[in-house]
């Protein structure tokens, strides 16, 4: 039987240079545009179905965490992303002429809502996507139905 050490093989340097020359950030927007910023049929932790939910746009994805996956007969790059919403609260000057204007009022509301996993094949191709949101943040536009999960 032989041992092989992995510690300083030449692999982690083929990954780690596949890895900062894959732009993370642009496969998960197209992503994001592909869908048009909606989920249709999440189902929560709790169960709750919801048939849609919609993302606040624009949303900023950060790469969490990559894993390169090979099972026997498939290889595969998992990307892990945090989302993070933002919105600013319009109200209205008072009184309420018809000229007036929105304008901002307070701090931009800055909050994470989720994680998205998207998992490519080796032709980078989309195989799978997988959403964890934060179904009570107030940036979700959510269209819930009732639906029992049997």
């Amino acid at each position: 039987m032989t041992t092989l050490q992995l510690k300083n093989h030449q692999i982690w340097q083929d990954l780690t240079e596949i890895l900062e020359n894959l732009d993370t950030n642009s496969l998960v927007q197209k992503h994001l545009e592909q869908c048009c910023y909606t989920i249709n049929g999440y189902w929560d932790e709790q169960d709750e179905y919801y048939d849609s939910i919609t993302l606040p746009h624009p949303i900023e994805a950060k790469l969490v965490s990559s894993f390169v996956g090979v099972t026997q007969d498939n290889r595969f790059l998992k990307l892990k992303f945090s989302l993070i919403g933002t919105t600013t609260i319009y109200a209205k000057i008072i009184p309420h002429d018809p000229h007036d204007k929105p304008y901002p009022f307070g701090s931009p509301i800055i909050q994470k809502i989720g994680e998205l996993v998207l998992i490519y094949n080796e032709n980078m191709e989309l195989i799978d996507e997988n959403w964890l949101l934060d179904i009570d943040s107030p940036l979700l536009v959510l269209d819930k139905r009732q639906v029992t999960n049997t």
